[in-house]
């Protein structure tokens, strides 16, 4: 239960996991973060389920979510890779991709739990977690696959899903950089990662680029030397903490 009558109960919805945690208004983790893996099928009402259970039983009346794929106005977009019969590298079942497809989780929640509720982009809460609030900051999320967010002198700024865009070599964004990319190549993997940053922080003129989510453990800054942006390298609980500020 939370010690704090303002706390907020954050999620961060992975194709490979869910990571849950209580935070304080700072962002500050009471407790341990916890994590389950996602649920495959993967329909709208078994996630809503798993994570009303357990919002309803975190003592909070507040809830920060983080989605893994493009969020917009309470809306999934697209389901990401939540559509999969059975996880990463598995084939999507087009009757769970078209139900994801509008579905309005944010609502779902609400309705599902009684609470305050409120869903982004997972890489945008992760922004929300990394954030200086000065300059122009990029914020890459390295998971199953890429996320992307875009923080102008503190704010938001409304930028594509970069995950399913192809880059020269014929490859996604988030079949070079996702965790099955890592697994089978790290030394490739770290030279995508590098050019990556570069291509990234040139496009957005960055003055920051912010590495976050469950692989950026793995990243080095030496890797980095010698680019014209700043890399700083975040633990994986850059989301959760990022909920806080949602409220």
């Amino acid at each position: 239960m939370p010690t704090d009558p303002d706390a907020v109960f954050a999620v961060d919805i992975g194709a490979t996991s869910l990571k849950f945690a209580v935070v304080d208004p700072g962002g500050t983790l009471e407790g341990a973060l916890a994590r389950r893996p996602t649920p495959y099928p993967c329909p709208p009402d078994r996630l809503v389920q798993v994570v009303a259970d357990r919002a309803r039983d975190s003592g909070c009346r507040r809830v920060g979510v983080g989605f893994p794929g493009e969020f917009r106005d309470g809306r999934a977009v697209g389901s990401g890779n939540l559509a999969r019969v059975g996880g990463i590298g598995t084939p999507i079942d087009p009757a769970i991709e078209s139900a994801w497809r509008g579905f309005p989780l944010e609502e779902a929640l609400r309705a599902a739990t009684g609470l305050a509720v409120r869903v982004v982009n997972d890489a945008t809460l992760a922004a929300l977690g990394c954030r200086r609030g000065e300059g122009r900051e990029v914020v890459l999320t390295l998971g199953t696959g890429l996320g992307l967010a875009l923080v102008v002198d503190g704010a938001l700024t409304p930028v594509r899903d970069v995950g399913a865009e192809v880059r020269p070599d014929g490859r996604t964004y988030d079949e070079a950089l996702g965790e099955q990319a890592r697994a089978l190549s790290e030394d490739r993997w770290r030279d995508d990662l590098v050019a990556t940053v570069r291509t990234f922080a040139t496009e957005f003129e960055a003055t920051e680029v912010h590495l976050a989510g469950g692989n950026a453990r793995r990243v080095s800054p030496t890797w980095f030397e010698g680019q014209d942006a700043r890399v700083t390298i975040h633990g994986n609980d850059a989301a959760v903490r990022g909920a806080a500020r949602l409220f």
